[in-house]
């Protein structure tokens, strides 16, 4: 236990040290163009609410979609040894890949992936 007090109290010290230091040492010299809402160097225009355009917001959904086809595939390798029916483990897992493979070959061809017209 008095270990775990000593560690405690060295972690709990750098923390206040590194938040002292990150507080202290920067210099804080505000003027106009730092104090103003955007600091890219430029007054706005233009109104912020420009629309985006529908196909960044496909390939955004594309993205998320075969994304999670990774993250849904992590636990296949644990499966194989807990499962007594490996078959039906990897037929599921190949019959996900496959349909996902042939929506990702569908929108290829009808062009979702094309970024610019």
């Amino acid at each position: 236990m008095n270990g775990f007090v000593f560690v405690l109290f060295v972690v709990v010290m750098i923390v206040s040290l590194i938040c002292f230091l990150i507080y202290f040492l920067p210099l804080h010299l505000p003027s106009g163009n730092k104090n103003s809402p955007y600091e890219c160097g430029f007054d706005p225009l233009n109104s912020a609410r420009v629309p985006f355009s529908f196909r960044f917001f496909l390939v955004a959904i594309l993205f998320l979609l075969f994304d999670l086809e990774i993250a849904l595939l992590f636990p296949l390798p644990y499966s194989l040894t807990i499962i007594s029916n490996n078959f039906y483990v990897v037929f599921i897992s190949v019959f996900f890949i496959v349909l996902l493979s042939v929506g990702l070959v569908y929108e290829w061809m009808n062009g979702g992936l094309e970024w610019a017209d």
